[in-house]
């Protein structure tokens, strides 16, 4: 079975350093993985080399099946979406006309948005319960009613593959666990593949299946969060003092005094 991302031997060269070093990495279709590191572990840029946002240096990046050389950016777009950690958003803008970008892709140039599109920015509001928001401006919303609409325009763009880079970063425990069951949700409804980036070991072993341990710009570990969430790994990779216990949706890890 064709991967949903295949990643091979990729290196990225921004300025004078080397942040990914020869990195191998396979998400399946309609899996979620989340790739977990210390900062400056090249966690985001691997993400941007996936999403085509930049080009590496050597190896190749493949989406289901295609390299992502030859695909053109409406193609691109048409098969993978970002959540970035902080989205740009224009002053003013209300949330329709914000979750309207996502179609962007499927609007010839110098055309305007069809009925179809306008239907799909809809249809995706009400599933992600946001049809009472559709003309308040991003502004004015709560940090998780914003994460709900940057996770609806990456929906409404019809991709198949979701990016997430750091989805809750900027969340309560509360925002956090909504904006990851309703991903979670969609995965199982729509048979969408999930390639995230988090900070938070335990939420990240709770909801993936399985982990990608990156430092210094290279894959460490990787496997089932059991496997990954170690203390001797974390103790080795993140320089932490932490105990690793057992979770009833996966390993909990809890920093240590010394």
């Amino acid at each position: 079975m064709t991967a949903a991302v295949s990643v091979r031997s990729v290196r990225v060269r921004l300025g004078d350093a080397d942040v990914l070093r020869g990195v191998d990495l396979s998400v399946e279709l309609g899996e979620w993985v989340t790739v977990i590191g210390p900062n400056g572990a090249g966690k985001s840029t691997l993400l941007r080399a996936v999403g085509g946002l930049l080009k590496p240096a050597g190896g190749e990046v493949a989406l289901f099946g295609t390299p992502i050389a030859r695909l053109g950016r409406r193609v691109r777009a048409r098969t993978v979406a970002t959540v970035a950690q902080s989205p740009v958003v224009p002053p003013g803008m209300v949330v329709f006309d914000y979750v309207l970008l996502g179609r962007t892709p499927y609007v010839p140039p110098l055309g305007r948005e069809s009925a179809t599109d306008l239907a799909a920015v809809s249809d995706v509001l009400s599933r992600l319960d946001l049809d009472g928001f559709a003309g308040r401006e991003l502004e004015t919303l709560s940090g998780g009613e914003r994460q709900r609409v940057f996770l609806a325009r990456a929906l409404a763009q019809g991709a198949t593959l979701l990016l997430l880079d750091e989805p809750t970063s900027a969340l309560d425990i509360g925002h956090q666990q909504e904006v990851l069951e309703l991903v979670d949700q969609l995965r199982g409804d729509d048979g969408l593949t999930v390639l995230a980036t988090m900070h938070d070991l335990s939420v990240a072993g709770e909801y993936a299946d399985r982990l990608v341990l990156m430092a210094g710009g290279r894959v460490v570990a990787a496997g089932p969060p059991a496997e990954v969430l170690t203390e001797e790994l974390l103790t080795t990779q993140y320089r932490a003092r932490v105990k690793v216990l057992k979770g009833a949706h996966g390993p909990i890890v809890v920093p240590v005094r010394s």
